[in-house]
């Protein structure tokens, strides 16, 4: 917990947060560093610290063996596993498990049924990312995927003719959410996340994607309404003003009532764009129930046998 401090990832600002409920004494970690996709290092108290998943240990020669069977049990159950090291040597393993809001498989589901090809691309490990995507029904999922390699599947996606929304809410989803058509971050997540992204949702629920997307729809519709109201006003109007009935019916059209048929285009289409105030929404996060809170991230820690 006191190395975590310095990291502005959503698990170690969790797992702080518990260490100060529980009134633990956290110290202030040296030469700190995050090391993008893998964990963070410093050293707290002089001893040299490493948390984070397999890929740090292994770049960093430390033989995690005694603990990978329930590593992978724990990322069985939809957990992600940081491992810790001192000193050069293992000491344990922190398994964090952030459970599913009610809203995303409802909001999956829905975007699904609207025809989006929904695709899931996490840093957590296979076992971890294929329980969750099991979970909300996602088919398609990519485990393990460091911030690079989201941003590469996005263009990977680009190229293949696809338009990519990206959602997410940490400083590895920032590359991706970048190079998205549409990038989407959680108002809850980091200041990076949201810098790169064009679309903030502030209350972090995913619905907010439905409503942005219904809200889009909409507008384009209305958009092209008021440029067929338009088109037609001037198709009328304009072969009037110049006169192409007057050899028939001796009809031109008087510069006054040319300005008010102008005027009145403009107040349909000012009209017809305002009724999108009226547009229906799909309904944002209700209020919890009475006796109910907001659900939180579960950590279990497991040290090495000695």
């Amino acid at each position: 917990a006191s190395l975590d401090q310095g990291s502005e990832h959503p698990l170690a600002e969790s797992i702080a947060a518990e260490a100060r409920q529980r009134t633990l004494s956290l110290s202030k970690p040296q030469d700190f560093d995050s090391v993008t996709g893998s964990g963070v290092r410093g050293t707290v108290e002089g001893r040299a610290l490493l948390l984070g998943n397999r890929a740090l240990m292994d770049a960093n020669r430390i033989d995690v063996a005694s603990l990978a069977a329930e590593a992978e049990g724990l990322r069985a159950d939809g957990a992600s596993v940081m491992f810790l090291a001192g000193d050069g040597q293992l000491l344990g393993l922190l398994a964090v498990a952030d459970p599913i809001k009610a809203s995303a498989k409802p909001t999956i589901a829905a975007l699904q049924a609207s025809g989006l090809r929904v695709v899931m691309a996490t840093g957590d490990g296979a076992t971890t990312a294929q329980a969750v995507a099991r979970a909300l029904g996602i088919e398609e999922v990519h485990g393990e995927v460091r911030p690079e390699d989201k941003a590469a599947l996005v263009k990977r996606l680009q190229a293949q003719g696809h338009k990519v929304a990206m959602a997410g809410d940490g400083i590895n989803d920032a590359p991706a959410l970048a190079s998205a058509d549409v990038g989407i971050a959680m108002g809850t997540g980091t200041d990076v996340a949201m810098s790169s992204a064009q679309v903030t949702l502030v209350k972090g629920d995913l619905r907010g994607i439905l409503r942005a997307r219904a809200l889009s729809e909409a507008t384009v519709s209305n958009m092209r309404q008021n440029l067929a109201f338009a088109f037609l006003y001037n198709a009328i109007g304009v072969p009037i003003a110049a006169g192409v009935l007057y050899p028939v019916f001796g009809l031109l059209l008087s510069p006054m009532i040319a300005a008010l048929a102008m005027s009145l285009s403009s107040v349909s289409v000012v009209g017809n764009a305002l009724r999108l105030a009226k547009t229906r929404l799909p309904e944002d996060a209700s209020p919890r129930e009475p006796g109910t809170s907001a659900a939180t991230p579960q950590a279990r820690s497991t040290g090495v046998p000695t």
